[in-house]
């Protein structure tokens, strides 16, 4: 490739591939979105390897997965080894103006690492979470249009989707059928109000003057909202692509780090749980002439294998010690040959939970008793179940036995292989518990 190619990563926290359009949700939350998967590929089952925030992140910079970066966790002491690769890194050795719009190094400064330019718009916000898609975008299109003659790479972290759901005043009145969203009489949402994000929730973000909001389909209209408000204001940065004539000499990505439950699996408006609604997330890619329009992968793909693609994409070497693989040649269609049969899944933050993904079963093995007091061994048949409602794991035990040995297999087999001899999540715990929270 002669002439460097550009790339913008669309990172939008908090934000499940089944509430946007191109995915198949039915209101019109993501029209922008929707025209830009039609214009290039869509990955229809792509997952975390990690979650929360920052496991995830630190998974989509390094192509590795978490039990060899061993961020596991918001808390704890765990600090990415200088030693580990970083996608934005290769690019600034490369010669690209780099430029991140972001606020994760505030809490963990390796996030800033390969970046020339920082621009950190939530330094005038009361919560990390609270700067807004405008925020971002009145930093970082005055930065393309001054440096849209260098080749770049383009790093953007959105957060609208992300609790509190604040969608400015205009967006209010979507995607909510009901009539009474502070309806005193209504108390599904009750069972929340005890633990610590719905106690948070009721008394701030959710409390209006006629009282607080007591319908759960209001908060997943306020969601839906957030997101409407974003895809509105991809609007401008893709225009910005146009106006400037970068479109056809740059790739666009779109990402997430995780999903949300929607108080599936008694999850309050929140990302734990290793099921689904959190674990898969959209993945979309533009690049004119190389990747088809209206491309759709099926294979399922994995975080660790953003950094690789990437890489490939520009005509970089992959550093062996990523984790994923390149899925350059899906997105081009020059094979239709990759993806994974199993996808094995952490998280340490309200829970300390491994999980193995097949195409049918889901196994999900709690390291320590979670507060909602689930079984510590779950199995659901996503073929009969795809919502994950029906745990099978008793009715089913040498589907579950089979499945836990090979979970620990995997996990032993990395640890040795490493030099390691602790599961991280042992080590770690249910770590939001301890008080180490930044809201992310």
């Amino acid at each position: 490739m002669d002439k460097k190619l550009n790339v913008v990563m669309i990172t939008i926290d908090s934000q499940r591939a089944d509430h946007l359009g191109c995915y198949g949700y039915p209101h019109a939350t993501s029209p922008n979105v929707d025209k830009l998967a039609g214009e290039g590929a869509l990955a229809e089952q792509f997952y975390c390897s990690a979650i929360p925030t920052h496991p995830s992140y630190t998974t989509l910079y390094t192509g590795q997965h978490a039990i060899r970066h061993k961020i596991v966790a918001h808390a704890g002491t765990n600090v990415l080894s200088r030693e580990a690769p970083f996608l934005s890194e290769f690019f600034l050795d490369e010669g690209y103006n780099t430029c991140a719009a972001d606020n994760l190094m505030r809490a963990r400064l390796w996030f800033g690492r390969g970046y020339e330019f920082y621009l950190d718009s939530s330094i005038r916000r009361p919560l990390v979470v609270n700067v807004t898609c405008e925020d971002i975008d009145n930093r970082v299109l005055p930065w393309l249009r001054a440096h849209a003659g260098d080749p770049f790479f383009l790093f953007l972290h959105y957060w609208d989707p992300h609790y509190p759901f604040t969608p400015p005043s205009e967006y209010r009145h979507l995607f909510y059928d009901g009539d009474n969203p502070t309806d005193p009489d209504n108390h599904t949402l009750d069972e929340w109000w005890d633990y610590p994000f719905g106690m948070i929730a009721r008394d701030t973000w959710l409390r209006t003057p006629e009282g607080p909001i007591t319908d759960p389909e209001y908060v997943r209209a306020l969601y839906n909202q957030e997101t409407r408000y974003l895809d509105d204001n991809l609007a401008n940065l893709l225009g910005t692509l146009d106006e400037l004539g970068l479109t056809e000499d740059t790739l666009v990505l779109v990402v997430a780090d995780h999903g949300e439950s929607m108080t599936e699996h008694g999850v309050f408006y929140e990302h734990h749980g290793l099921y689904d609604c959190v674990l898969h997330i959209p993945l979309l890619a533009r690049l004119p002439g190389r990747i088809p329009a209206g491309l759709r992968l099926p294979q399922t793909l994995q975080m660790q294998d953003v950094a690789p693609t990437v890489l490939d994409a520009a005509g970089l070497p992959i550093p062996p010690e990523m984790d994923g693989k390149s899925f350059w040649p899906l997105l081009t269609g020059e094979t239709q040959e990759g993806g994974y049969d199993r996808v094995i899944s952490l998280e340490s933050s309200w829970q300390s939970k491994w999980s193995l993904r097949t195409d049918q079963y889901k196994f999900i093995l709690s390291r320590v008793q979670d507060f909602y007091n689930n079984p510590m061994r779950e199995l659901y048949d996503l073929q009969e179940d795809p919502q994950e409602e029906k745990n099978i794991a008793e009715e089913e035990p040498k589907i579950a036995d089979e499945m836990e040995a090979e979970l620990e297999a995997w996990i032993a087999e990395r640890l040795k292989a490493q030099g390691d001899e602790k599961d991280p999540l042992l080590e770690h715990g249910i770590s939001l518990l301890e008080g180490n929270w930044d809201g992310t």
